[in-house]
């Protein structure tokens, strides 16, 4: 991410696609035979090629057609208007969450018999609309506080020491307890600060002006029981956000002066060098901290806390913009084999397989349990999805516009060098909202 970010996101969990062709020899006999068809237009262009091979390899071994054509990177809302006004319109297709369910409503069958629905670890992940559920997530991205298990092992054996265990630190109160205490102790333990540094270069800034804006955000939504874009928000649990930032701000391993030349490397760099305990990061970290020296063991994963309602009961923030939806608009035949093929995709050796390996997704699904993850933060994820806690849901794609993002970084950088005020950062989190989503619904 920037990674998730980028991608539509680019969230982003836990846990899951070519050019124009037919997949397979299946061919119109399929068709023909009251098996239905199956046709998929893809959105992730690194992936056609797998998937092109795995719809082969399903109509090879059931006989039913399947269509697959990748759109371009960053085409994909405009080549599936393009597609749907076509006789032979998609008959599976994808929305990246609230935003572009509102798009395609009239569009999206209810998935809620479905195998994918029914195999879902946490059923909450799921779009609804109502009763109905109208998207299944296939690719699941999770991010929080990424923790050195060494350094939180060397600090619970020191003698006052704020919690004992991972287990202890549950809340923002007692996160903030033992962030204080790690910081005053620093020499004893060999680091540079509790957090890594909170950096506002354009490969860091997301974390803050996007992920850790999701939180406060996600317990308003939560609160109000707001599920589709809202055009105005409160700013209901900014004091929480402050909390938060002035946390990361205040025990980290760089003085907030300097923030605004801080980079995404150097925060990586200083969690793999052992500089620091705590780091605002996602399942897609691993890569370069792997890279960087650190070893599987040596990493942990917990939700952040920001004080908000039965906060010990929620867990990472997990949420995808891979949505599989059915075409309510195909036929019934062609519906069915859809929802047969998403059955097989995530049941099959062959499909589990190309999921999970050749696509590199982490899948959401209780038929993947026996797929091991390589990643230590997808396990962490796997794990806190299986724990019963609430994942903390992404709402980036209700944000208005890149420019409400920019806006909040630009306020909160301010406000952690001393040049502006906190007032500032709300005005940009709520006033800002109601103008960016104006302008994005004016005429």
């Amino acid at each position: 991410m920037n990674r998730i970010v980028k991608s539509a996101m680019a969230i982003a969990a836990v846990t899951a696609m070519s050019l124009g062709a037919l997949a397979g020899c299946g061919g119109s006999d399929a068709s023909d035979s009251g098996k239905g068809k199956v046709y998929f237009l893809n959105f992730k262009p690194e992936a056609a090629d797998q998937w092109k091979d795995l719809a082969s390899a399903y109509t090879k071994e059931t006989g039913v057609q399947m269509t697959v054509e990748t759109a371009a990177s960053g085409t994909y809302e405009q080549q599936l208007k393009s597609e749907m006004a076509k006789s032979e319109a998609p008959t599976l297709f994808q929305i990246n969450g609230p935003v572009g369910y509102a798009n395609w409503k009239e569009y999206t069958a209810d998935l809620k018999d479905t195998e994918i629905y029914k195999q879902l670890q946490n059923q909450d992940v799921a779009l609804k609309d109502g009763d109905k559920v109208v998207g299944v997530p296939y690719a699941m991205e999770t991010y929080g506080l990424i923790y050195n298990k060494d350094i939180l092992k060397k600090y619970f054996a020191l003698s006052g020491a704020k919690a004992k265990s991972v287990k202890d630190i549950d809340s923002f109160d007692t996160l903030k307890a033992v962030a204080n205490d790690m910081q005053a102790r620093k020499d004893d333990l060999g680091i540079k600060g509790a957090f890594t540094s909170a950096g506002f270069d354009s490969s860091s800034d997301w974390r803050f002006k996007t992920h850790l804006a999701n939180i406060p955000l996600y317990y308003e939504l939560k609160k109000d029981n707001v599920t589709e874009q809202p055009a105005t928000i409160k700013g209901t649990y900014m004091p929480q956000f402050k909390n938060i930032f002035d946390l990361y701000l205040k025990d980290s391993t760089t003085a907030p002066t300097q923030l605004s030349s801080k980079t995404g490397d150097d925060a990586n760099s200083e969690f793999a060098l052992g500089e620091a305990a705590f780091y605002q990061n996602g399942t897609w970290a691993w890569s370069d901290l792997q890279k960087a020296g650190m070893e599987p063991g040596q990493v942990g994963m917990m939700p952040i806390y920001i004080g908000g309602p039965d906060e010990k009961n929620e867990g990472l923030a997990t949420g995808s913009e891979n949505y599989w939806c059915v075409n309510a608009k195909a036929s019934k035949e062609d519906q069915q084999a859809t929802k047969d093929f998403l059955k097989w995709a995530i049941t099959s050796d062959a499909g589990k397989d190309a999921l999970s390996k050749q696509m590199g997704f982490t899948t959401p699904f209780k038929t993947f349990a026996d797929i091991k993850a390589d990643n230590p933060l997808v396990q962490a994820a796997v794990d806190d999805q299986k724990s019963g806690k609430t994942p903390v849901s992404w709402n980036f794609t209700m944000m208005p516009s890149e420019q409400w993002k920019n806006a909040l970084g630009n306020a909160m950088l301010e406000y952690a060098q001393g040049t502006g005020s906190w007032d500032a950062v709300k005005s940009a989190y709520v006033d800002g909202w109601a103008k960016e989503y104006q302008a994005a619904h004016a005429g």
